[in-house]
């Protein structure tokens, strides 16, 4: 997964340019490459690209009187196939987590739930959002990965997420290159998420495929 936030990038002709070149690497590598967008760009890029495209927050407001709220429904209708929740920059209470993921669930949205602690994977995971994305905020942006300045962090959310939901478990902050990608996954993570390490980079399109070669190897030693 891989997180545009709002940098010039993110939004406007390149991002649509950076989406495409996504897109190409996904399929010609077959490596799912999910991109979360600004909620503005999820209309035109999920009718540029067939990757999947999805916001980067909703709101756990119903239809009605909620100016500026950001809904499942919204995002659905822009062609999102679903939406990062409780990111450290955009943060819910747990109340407010619980009732987006159901929203999301009765949208048919898939949720990305980021938890900043191990602690919060068994708990968050029993309210059964798509997958957790475990994500140190101290690491975040920082180009030191979690997979080798806290590893341990990893391997407890995944003995945690057997306790909980058992749902799908991404690994992120501070991932920057294809070795980051293959530990996060060797000490049983099912994928990654990045932002700053592609959207910042001078060539991302390099970046990404490097970081494309990190689930390839681990792919390739697991036949």
């Amino acid at each position: 997964m891989i997180n545009f936030k709002l940098y010039n990038n993110s939004y406007g002709e390149g991002a649509i340019s950076f989406s495409r070149i996504l897109e190409r690497i996904s399929l010609e590598r077959s490596v799912e490459i999910i991109i979360s967008v600004p909620a503005t760009m999820i209309n035109r890029l999920a009718e540029e690209i067939s990757i999947p495209v999805f916001a980067q927050h909703v709101d756990a407001s119903p239809l009605g009187a909620a100016t500026g709220s950001i809904t499942p429904e919204l995002i659905k209708e822009a062609g999102a196939k679903g939406s990062i929740l409780n990111h450290s920059e955009r943060s819910m209470k747990l109340s407010e987590l619980s009732d987006a993921i159901n929203m999301m669930k009765v949208s048919g949205l898939e949720s990305v739930v980021c938890v900043d602690r191990y602690e919060l994977v068994a708990p968050v995971g029993l309210l059964k959002p798509t997958a957790l994305l475990i994500e140190p905020p101290e690491l975040i942006g920082t180009g030191r990965a979690i997979s080798r300045e806290k590893p341990e962090v990893i391997t407890r959310a995944v003995d945690a997420n057997r306790q909980g939901g058992k749902v799908f478990l991404l690994a992120g902050a501070g991932i920057v290159t294809g070795e980051d990608v293959y530990r996060s996954i060797e000490l049983g993570a099912d994928g990654a998420a990045m932002a700053s390490a592609v959207m910042k980079s001078a060539d991302p399109a390099k970046a990404v495929e490097g970081l494309v070669d990190g689930i390839l190897r681990i792919r390739e030693k697991r036949k």
